[in-house]
């Protein structure tokens, strides 16, 4: 089977379970590799463990480092149906097959995306980088921040603005227990009201990774009055 005939049929798969990532190892890496792989309809990516990320070299762990090629239009289907910047805290099922037209799964697990590199100018995805996240796996993990209720919040409805403080919330996360988001309700907050870190309740296994436990995550300000301006005087 070809090359191309293969990431056809692997975008056929692609259709029916969009959110099993289909790779192949690509050995090499550099520039000109990578810009290949772009003109040809792939993407360049690398899975990792998190922890090669770590500021300390004594705690990275180059295991299971592999450099990856998926394609375009699978990943393009799965960043449709679970919108940014959702991506980023989805977890995926991986399956490595040995090469183009090759039907023999090498590696599988679980992923969690961590960065999509854009060109600046078009927007097109340049590469992925993904990060082991098999289950009972802890990670570091920034979970997008979602407010709801802000058609039925008092503070609201009398003039005030809501001021979003955090959009997102690092939690340290069991792989399996990765929220996709924060919901917080603001549908009663008052003039001057607030919401806390602590007043959200998430999963018992989550840990809040923050300096400040007490800088609110929003509040409702009271709109600023104009100054009257000064009268003309007449001679």
């Amino acid at each position: 089977m070809s090359a191309a005939r293969w990431w056809r049929n692997l975008q056929t798969v692609a259709k029916r379970q969009y959110h099993t990532i289909q790779a192949i190892p690509r050995e090499i890496s550099g520039r000109r590799v990578s810009s290949r792989e772009r003109n040809q309809g792939r993407i360049p990516a690398v899975v990792f463990a998190q922890n090669l990320l770590e500021k300390s070299l004594s705690l990275r762990n180059p295991e299971r480092k592999q450099l990856l090629t998926t394609e375009r239009k699978q990943i393009k289907a799965i960043l449709d149906s679970v919108e940014l910047p959702f991506f980023c805290t989805t977890r995926f099922p991986l399956q490595i097959r040995a090469g183009a037209g090759s039907s023999l799964v090498v590696d599988s697990g679980h992923v969690l995306p961590v960065k999509i590199h854009r060109d600046e100018e078009s927007g097109k995805i340049l590469n992925l980088v993904f990060v082991w996240a098999e289950e009972g796996t802890e990670l570091k993990v920034d979970v997008p921040v979602v407010f709801k209720g802000e058609e039925n919040c008092p503070g609201l409805q009398k003039g005030g603005s809501l001021n979003r403080i955090r959009t997102t919330l690092k939690y340290l996360c069991p792989a399996e227990h990765i929220p996709q988001k924060i919901e917080v309700d603001v549908s009663k907050l008052d003039i001057e009201d607030k919401i806390f870190m602590n007043d959200i309740d998430i999963h018992p296994s989550l840990k809040l990774l923050s300096k400040d436990e007490t800088i609110p995550i929003c509040k409702v300000t009271a709109a600023k009055s104009k100054k009257p301006e000064p009268e003309l005087k007449t001679e």
